[in-house]
């Protein structure tokens, strides 16, 4: 079996993808941006990279990966320890925009590389799908993603699923106040928990 460092940069180099990005609005060449280490005990399964993910190769580094470590109380430093934080969007590249908004991250990658990246994570406690498509693949559901955060307690303690942090998503905060009241409370206990066992 390949080691989790080999396997990473085997994803870095995919270019599965090339033609179908080099078609979007923004003609962009892959860049597949994703951070693990094996003794990574927290997964932060996200949708796919923006346009600024992009241009940094970081993850998160833009207003909705603010918005995700305050929603789980930690810092820069912390989030960005991939000893400890594992960042595996469902798909690894931006996938580009259509008409001005994100397109879907193309199934393509997770079919070819999530189950091997996951498989080799086995020090994981506590996985956080965010958003639809990472809900689906690692919750196996089928409900929308109000109803299936709305029974995040269903998931515990391995998994807490979570809306996009987008800053598009306020009002969707706004409607479900039960989010940061119920929610993430329990998020940033579980969260600490995992991290400093």
């Amino acid at each position: 079996m390949t080691d989790l460092s080999a396997l990473i940069e085997d994803v870095r180099g995919c270019r599965i993808c090339e033609d179908r990005f080099a078609a979007t609005e923004t003609g962009h060449a892959p860049r597949p941006v994703l951070r693990a280490k094996p003794t990574a005990r927290l997964l932060i399964a996200g949708q796919a990279p923006g346009m600024k993910v992009h241009h940094s190769g970081r993850p998160f580094t833009d207003p909705s990966g603010d918005r995700l470590r305050d929603w789980l109380g930690l810092d820069a430093d912390t989030f960005y320890d991939e000893a400890r934080v594992a960042i595996l969007p469902m798909g690894f590249c931006f996938p580009g925009y259509r008409k001005g908004s994100d397109l879907p991250p193309p199934a393509i990658c997770a079919r070819t590389w999530r189950a091997p990246l996951v498989d080799r994570l086995p020090e994981v406690r506590l996985t956080l799908p965010i958003g639809g498509i990472a809900q689906r693949w690692h919750l196996g559901v089928t409900t929308n993603v109000t109803e299936t955060v709305s029974n995040w307690r269903d998931f515990l303690p391995d998994a807490l699923p979570l809306p996009h942090p987008s800053w598009r998503n306020t009002g969707w905060l706004k409607r479900n106040p039960w989010f940061a009241a119920d929610l993430l409370p329990v998020l940033r206990a579980r969260v600490r928990e995992v991290l400093d066992a």
